[in-house]
């Protein structure tokens, strides 16, 4: 049996109790940001990436943002339920869906933008901006170090 003189100070000290609470902290931050679009974290990582990457397909789409490729067609539905993205038929081979922001969808990105940026800015503002850039330099060589463990993420969207 584990003993401890204080029930939260294990779970206090472990980098994965700080990680999920940064995420949380980044996601309440996120959607207080953008209210006002209707959209999640995940939702915008698809939509921005569907963007950058035209003609993309599901499955590629899914690995450029590490999210679970079974789920990710539930967040492209909801996207395009609202106009903002396409499934195209692959010319190639039928069976594949090609993604493409609608005009609907770049309005979206293009006025969401500037509030997701606020909001990334207000998950480092505690930082100092030395710290700021030494913490993502440090946070993606861990989760690229783990990268092999991971088939993609299941987050809320």
């Amino acid at each position: 049996m584990v003993q401890s003189s204080d029930a939260t100070s294990f779970v206090n000290a472990q980098p994965g109790h700080y990680i999920r609470r940064l995420q949380q902290v980044a996601v309440a931050l996120f959607m207080e940001e953008t209210a006002e679009f209707g959209i999640t974290p995940v939702q915008f990582a698809t939509l921005m990436t569907a963007h950058e990457h035209p003609g993309l397909d599901q499955r590629s789409l899914a690995a450029r943002i590490s999210f679970d490729t079974s789920t990710i067609g539930g967040v492209i539905d909801r996207l395009e339920k609202r106009g903002l993205i396409l499934r195209n038929a692959a010319p190639h081979d039928r069976r594949l869906r090609l993604l493409t922001v609608t005009e609907e969808g770049e309005r979206l990105l293009e006025q969401a933008l500037p509030r997701v940026r606020a909001a990334q800015q207000r998950v480092l503002a505690p930082l100092a901006q030395a710290e700021q850039q030494d913490f993502l330099q440090q946070m993606q060589r861990v989760v690229e170090a783990h990268h092999d463990h991971v088939q993609g993420e299941r987050d809320g969207d």
